[in-house]
């Protein structure tokens, strides 16, 4: 798929207004100056140059507009994940982008409250009350390209994924953190750039991540994976598959020996954007033990500046660290301010 650079991007906006009708001749993306995250500027852009693509054409085919202006600005389309993996030549090789949802769930309800792993605690410190099965959850994340080649088809990149699971409407327990799960990552971006009909493999990531929630015993969780993540796109639609394999360091005691009993080797990820909506659903599991999870996801289109408006749903094992090896169903709403693509 052709890649479209910032520039490119800029002239085809110019040139939709010079060619466009008095009577249809406006600024296409002005609106999207209020965008402080780049990806979503950039989307907010292509649209623009789409639209005004789509005004030119209908002028060009009512008899107000030459065909050739219309044809002489028709931009190629944008693949997600060449969006989404920085895959211009004119880009930075040095870059900082959003990576995994950026989003705050005000009240995220559980249908049950996990609170087995923390019994031991309750009873140390004579703490009365419990978990409530209302709380917020909020994620952070970012990735950072630290060296790409000259077509920037291949990078090296870090990236680092923050959870938190927040009883801040608990005031019996002085509104706790209840869990927090820390995700650094290293690891290199492939574009194969294969095509097979209308479908293009277009992401092939492999490297390292430690996922923990920073605890000492009893409520310590950690592990260390190998991972590969291969991703294919057909036009608004993009299909994620990852695999993993735990890796063991040291001579630690292992606070979670089991966990691939509940969370796998490997989970899918669709990702369909449509009319600015975006929509996920994500599948892991592991077939020999029969346990896994399942979540899905909805994000509106801008709201308040760059912030959606987020569904969040999940069923099964491992939601997060400490929760691995129990099986819940919870339901979040709040705002974000990224997709994953």
């Amino acid at each position: 798929m052709s890649k479209v650079s910032h520039e490119t991007r800029l002239a085809l906006i110019v040139a939709a207004v010079a060619a466009a009708p008095a009577g249809l001749a406006e600024t296409p993306g002005a609106e999207c100056l209020d965008f402080i995250v780049d990806e979503q500027r950039l989307d907010c852009f292509d649209q623009a140059i789409r639209k005004a693509v789509n005004r030119t054409a209908a002028a060009s085919e009512a008899g107000d507009l030459p065909p050739a202006a219309a044809t002489t600005i028709m931009p190629p389309p944008l693949s997600l994940l060449d969006r989404a993996w920085v895959v211009d030549p004119e880009s930075r090789k040095a870059l900082v982008r959003l990576y995994h949802p950026n989003y705050g769930l005000f009240g995220r309800y559980t249908t049950d409250v996990n609170t087995a792993p923390y019994e031991p605690l309750f009873e140390a410190f004579a703490e009365e009350g419990d978990f409530d099965s209302v709380e917020a959850k909020f994620q952070l994340s970012f990735k950072a390209r630290l060296w790409a080649d000259d077509d920037r088809d291949l990078g090296v990149w870090f990236a680092y994924t923050q959870q938190n699971q927040w009883q801040v409407y608990n005031s019996d327990l002085s509104s706790p953190f209840r869990e927090t799960n820390y995700m650094p990552e290293l690891f290199v971006n492939l574009r194969p750039g294969i095509e097979f009909g209308d479908w293009r493999f277009n992401q092939l990531n492999f490297g390292f991540n430690h996922q923990s929630n920073g605890r000492s015993d009893p409520i310590s969780r950690s592990w260390d994976r190998l991972f590969v993540e291969a991703g294919i796109e057909r036009g608004d639609f993009a299909l994620l598959a990852k695999a993993w394999a735990r890796v063991r360091l040291g001579d630690d005691e292992d606070d979670n020996p089991d966990i691939t009993d509940y969370l796998g080797y490997g989970e899918l990820t669709g990702i369909w954007k449509w009319n600015d909506n975006s929509f996920t659903a994500m599948l892991r599991g592991n077939p020999a033990t029969g346990k896994g999870a399942g979540q899905f996801t909805w994000m509106s289109p801008p709201l308040w500046g760059p912030m959606k408006a987020y569904v969040q749903v999940f069923s099964g094992y491992g939601e997060s660290m400490i929760d691995y090896d129990w099986n819940q169903t919870t339901f979040g709403v709040g705002v974000a301010l990224n997709d994953r693509l």
